[in-house]
């Protein structure tokens, strides 16, 4: 049987800092907020803080997605997004602005979204050879080339 996790402790680093919040009752995400402003350069990159620490449990990992209306109105995306469950520092969210204008991250802001998904977490076996398969080596586009 699956077993369902019902909490995510969050953790306020400070006073400014705003718990995740879920947009609708089946949201798949968690909206993470800005807790300090931040302006990210027209085709650069910040680290925005969230000013939380969350504890994701066992067997899970947090990951920060996008928002759809900051990448399709600004051009604003996510980048290096995985929160694994043994880290208790600040959840900071990496964002790239591939706008043409700088880009205004203020206090309150909903910057991107958390996403607890279930992992699996195999031992790395060294081997000799692998199972074949049609494709192969095949990459970077060679499945769409019939």
């Amino acid at each position: 049987m699956l077993k369902m996790i019902d909490r995510l402790p969050v953790k306020r680093l400070h006073e400014r800092a705003m718990l995740p919040t879920r947009g609708s009752s089946e949201a798949a995400g968690l909206d993470l907020y800005a807790s300090e402003p931040l302006i990210i350069p027209s085709k650069g990159r910040g680290l925005a803080k969230t000013g939380i620490a969350i504890a994701v449990p066992r067997g899970h990992y947090g990951r920060v997605a996008p928002r759809s209306g900051l990448a399709v109105n600004f051009g604003i995306d996510v980048g290096a997004g995985v929160i694994d469950s043994d880290y208790r520092g600040e959840v900071g969210v990496v964002l790239f602005n591939f706008g043409d204008q700088d880009f205004a991250v203020n206090p309150g802001m909903r910057i991107a979204q958390l996403i607890i998904e279930k992992i699996e977490v195999p031992d790395v076996v060294e081997v000799a050879d692998l199972n074949e398969t049609v494709r192969g080596d095949g990459g970077f586009g060679s499945t769409g080339s019939n």
